[in-house]
């Protein structure tokens, strides 16, 4: 990576931290949320559950089938990344809309929405079977 390149990145990843700890004090009525590193950005976590994250200094919020029609109604778009073959879209992350990035109330709405659907998309955790007695 070229020395520009690489300060162009920095920059990028501390304004998405910046902007991560912004969202997760801000929805702090939810409870306590985590900023973990995320990739190139920053994953918003509560309870061992990333329900969003911050690339470049934009917001996606986790989305299932019952809350994606919401985000594209509203012309949110999901999360892509180029790679050297194509375009890969991430269907299960969206752009907040503009409406959560302007009010607080709004923020928190969309997030617990997000929340919720991290949770259903949680797999249950693997039981070991019970030992055998001999």
């Amino acid at each position: 990576m070229s020395r520009a390149k690489g300060a162009a990145a920095a920059g990028g990843a501390e304004r998405s931290h910046g902007r991560a700890l912004e969202l997760a004090e801000s929805l702090g009525a939810m409870g306590p949320i985590e900023v973990k590193r995320f990739f190139g950005g920053f994953g918003l976590v509560q309870a061992g559950v990333q329900f969003a994250f911050v690339m470049k200094g934009t917001l996606y919020l986790r989305v299932d089938d019952a809350t994606r029609p919401d985000f594209e109604r509203l012309g949110a778009v999901p999360f892509s990344y180029a790679t050297s073959a194509s375009t890969v879209k991430v269907a299960s992350y969206y752009e907040a809309p503009v409406d959560a990035l302007e009010d607080p109330h709004a923020l928190r709405e969309w997030a617990t929405k997000a929340l919720a659907s991290a949770l259903g998309a949680r797999k249950p955790a693997r039981r070991k079977p019970a030992a055998k007695a001999i």
